[in-house]
């Protein structure tokens, strides 16, 4: 295969963190790729994959809407199967609702491809950073160190998103479709396989693209 795609929304938050944790996941997937990192989402066409890393969701939501059309393609290739993970702030920012936990319904601007709701902060704030054992079936038996910086829980889910894992009884991974989110930080740990599931998928989504231009060309 030709050189793998994959976008790093890189307006704000933990962006050379993800930008490792990918290079090492290619490294150990033996995949030849590159990172983009976009500082706007222009770029969106012909990417295999897209990380939107923790940091500020109302920071990242106020940056986008001020490109409000390349915010609507955004959400149309993530509709048509563009892979994405979404960490922390990035569960945030493409959730169908928003909460905090003490000022209550937020207006920030969201992508709303994923069909969950969320309470932010749900953990506390910054001082109250903790990081726990997970059990991740998905990942395999081992559990999966989740860093939570001023993470958020999710309340609600729609009848397409699976439930990957839970702390305390509270919602904090998920999958729908083509979409991975995730409250705490996998970027953070010293455990990849977050990152080389996330890279799995683009890789399927990237040989899907190349079967359908083959078949357009033939």
């Amino acid at each position: 295969m030709n050189s793998l795609k994959i976008g790093i929304l890189s307006i704000q938050g933990d962006i050379e963190e993800n930008a490792s944790a990918v290079k090492k996941s290619l490294l150990e997937l033996e995949t030849e790729g590159q990172i983009i990192h976009l500082k706007n989402t222009s770029g969106i066409e012909g990417l295999h994959g897209l990380v939107i890393p923790g940091g500020e969701s109302t920071v990242m939501g106020i940056l986008l809407s001020l490109q409000k059309i390349h915010l609507n393609l955004l959400v149309r290739k993530i509709s048509e199967g563009l892979p994405v993970l979404g960490t922390c702030a990035g569960l945030i920012l493409m959730a169908n609702k928003a909460h905090d936990k003490t000022l209550g319904e937020t207006k920030q601007q969201l992508l709303q491809v994923l069909d969950v709701t969320v309470e932010r902060n749900a953990f506390g704030r910054q001082r109250e950073s903790f990081e726990a054992d997970l059990e991740i079936p998905m990942l395999g038996q081992e559990p999966f160190k989740g860093v939570f910086i001023r993470g958020p829980v999710i309340t609600e889910v729609g009848k397409n998103v699976q439930i990957l894992t839970r702390f305390e009884n509270k919602i904090v991974a998920v999958k729908q479709d083509n979409i991975m989110a995730t409250s705490f930080h996998p970027e953070l740990a010293s455990d990849n396989r977050f990152h080389n599931k996330f890279l799995s998928t683009c890789i399927k989504y990237y040989k899907s693209k190349e079967i359908g231009q083959d078949g357009l060309k033939s």
